[in-house]
């Protein structure tokens, strides 16, 4: 099993730095894939077991990240997206679901008419908040508990203004804040398609695997029905 981290690899990011522990703590092989090289040809997807969309925007290549969750959504390859891979599931999203061809990020087009992804009220960058995981969803039967305290490193979250659509179309938002203001989201009916605002890999080491990356593997070893 071999997992493809898209994302554009830099040492001294420490939620890279992270990840990289995190999967090798697990024993996990894992291959980095440049963004660039997957908006050049996205079937060298194919060969990986399970994806995540890294941390670490903005981008290299904005389309190749989007290129890769879509990649995964149409084929049911298990796929994972942490703080920024959260937010660029909600771009592809909806992009290529809803039907909103200009959906935008603020942190790439601060000024386009549609943005999905806009500055957090204030930002998250190095904190440990609390999320509260709603029942009867993928992420309830990971955690197999009501709450989590999360490390979080972003500074942009969902627009609430397309929250309804998204939902109306699909996409089920599994965690929030305290506020009410969405922190996980999943896709229903996926082999496994998750999303986390927070940053799992760069949670502290409680002497078991955190269940998101625990859950993330599990599925990625199995063959599709």
């Amino acid at each position: 099993m071999t997992i493809g981290i898209v994302g554009d690899r830099n040492p001294a990011n420490v939620t890279h730095a992270a990840t990289d522990t995190a999967f090798a703590r697990l024993g996990a092989q894992t291959r980095w894939i440049p963004t660039p090289s997957v908006e050049a040809d996205p079937p060298l997807l194919a060969g990986y077991d399970g994806l995540l969309i890294a941390p670490g925007s903005p981008y290299l290549s904005m389309n190749g990240a989007l290129a890769a969750v879509r990649y995964a959504r149409e084929n049911d390859v298990p796929l994972l997206g942490t703080c920024a891979g959260f937010q660029h599931i909600l771009v592809e999203y909806a992009r290529d679901v809803l039907g909103i061809a200009a959906a935008a990020h603020a942190e790439v087009d601060p000024d386009a008419p549609d943005l999905i992804c806009v500055p957090l009220t204030c930002s998250l960058v190095g904190q440990q908040r609390q999320v509260l995981i709603q029942p009867d969803t993928v992420a309830a039967r990971l955690y197999k508990a009501a709450t989590s305290m999360e490390p979080f490193y972003c500074m942009f979250g969902l627009n609430p203004a397309y929250r309804e659509p998204v939902e109306r179309a699909g996409l089920r938002f599994s965690g929030f804040d305290d506020d009410g203001e969405p922190r996980i989201l999943e896709l229903p009916g996926h082999r496994f398609f998750l999303g986390t605002l927070f940053v799992p890999q760069a949670a502290p080491d409680a002497g078991r695997p955190h269940p998101v990356l625990a859950g993330f593997l599990a599925a990625s070893a199995r063959q599709p029905a």
